[in-house]
């Protein structure tokens, strides 16, 4: 599946980049097949997917680490596929950051400066601009084994901002950090890219990560890229089940269609009639037909057990109750089905709900999504 091109001219392009691995003379195994998107200049693109979806490869073959099996690279409209690392000036931001451990932090800054010949009074001054914008100051002479982690990313990233690149790669960054130093050093990351216009193309694993920084998601699964778009887009309008279940950790049910309407389609489900925009169905659904209904947790509404009910409601009962800090997350038994809410912790007043109460929970149907049953291959829980 090939994405949608933004809006403004490519900068960055892939066009069915493809690689695949020989391990016998008779086994391959295909890490990256067909992958095709553009980023424009200036954006902030996240790549996400599970571990083994190819999106740490793409980026390598992106970065000139790796020569794909097919396809092409293009920078600024310009063939770069054949081109070696050291002649993209692609900086690419690790995981492990990859600082030279015999060397400080202004020398681990100054490396990519020294090598491309700059002279010894604008390396002083790039390094010191750097270190300013990174909050540096004072560690010049440390080397990296008396930085913290936080510190020793934010010298990867200032090694890799001092070569002022047009475009910057990440992998993983933040994965090393803990929670609350990982929101702060992507807040970092995100105004260092705003500030100074680079193009970034960012991988990773987290969907809040990947959902809270960028201008656009791609998403990744099995070596294919299967949707792309905005945030927001992506979140509440999944194109495939999987996006679902990886971005949202959706409930999901097999339902039939009762009827099919000019703008709605409408279902059955624990004997609740719902009635779902036609807008949220993967294709043009037919009478009687078996769908896949997906509910995303977040949307639902629950309440303390009352006996009146009304239209989208129905009583259910807690199995399990977590608390996340930032929200309940609930197992509750629904009819024959167990179903999970997530109730956000608003201004921390939301009721907790103890195991073995019974509640109503409220659906919102223009919130649900439809979707063709899934294909034996089709994969939805990672």
């Amino acid at each position: 599946m090939t994405s949608t091109a933004a809006t403004s001219p490519a900068f960055l392009e892939l066009r069915d980049i493809g690689k695949t691995y020989q391990i016998s003379r008779t086994q391959h195994v295909v890490a990256v097949e067909s992958v095709s998107f553009s980023i424009s200049e200036g954006e902030f693109v996240t790549l996400i997917g599970p571990s083994g979806c190819g999106k740490s490869t793409t980026l390598r073959i992106i970065a000139g680490f790796l020569k794909p099996t097919s396809g092409e690279v293009l920078l600024q409209g310009r063939p770069i596929t054949h081109l070696g690392p050291q002649d993209r000036c692609i900086p690419m931001v690790f995981q492990n950051y990859a600082l030279f451990p015999h060397l400080n932090v202004y020398e681990n800054i100054a490396y990519g400066l020294k090598a491309r010949n700059y002279s010894e009074e604008v390396i002083a001054h790039d390094v010191a601009m750097m270190c300013q914008m990174l909050n540096l100051v004072g560690t010049e002479a440390r080397f990296p084994d008396e930085l913290s982690d936080g510190q020793q990313q934010r010298v990867a990233l200032a090694r890799a901002l001092v070569l002022k690149p047009k475009i910057l790669l990440f992998d993983e960054p933040l994965s090393n950090l803990d929670a609350r130093l990982r929101l702060q050093t992507r807040a970092q990351i995100k105004r260092m890219q705003e500030m100074l216009n680079i193009t970034v193309l960012y991988v990773t694993h987290d969907q809040q990560e990947a959902l809270s920084i960028p201008d656009r998601v791609i998403v990744m699964n099995k070596g294919k890229v299967i949707q792309v778009g905005k945030p927001r887009e992506v979140y509440n309008h999944p194109k495939t089940p999987f996006v679902a279940d990886f971005i949202g950790n959706s409930n999901f049910y097999d339902v039939c269609v009762n009827q099919v309407g000019m703008h709605s389609v409408q279902i059955m489900l624990q004997d609740l009639e719902f009635e779902v925009p036609l807008q949220n169905c993967e294709h043009q659904p037919t009478r009687e037909e078996m769908l896949l209904l997906c509910i995303n947790p977040i949307t639902i509404g629950i309440e303390p057990y009352s006996p009146d009910i009304e239209n989208n409601q129905c009583r259910a009962l807690v199995e399990l109750c977590q608390f996340s800090g930032q929200a309940f997350e609930y197992t509750l038994n629904f009819g024959d089905a167990s179903i999970r809410v997530v109730q956000p912790n608003i201004m921390g007043d939301a009721p907790q709900f103890e195991i073995g109460t019974e509640v109503v929970l409220t659906f919102h149907p223009d919130t649900f999504n439809l979707f063709r049953m899934e294909e034996p291959d089709e994969q939805r829980k990672v």
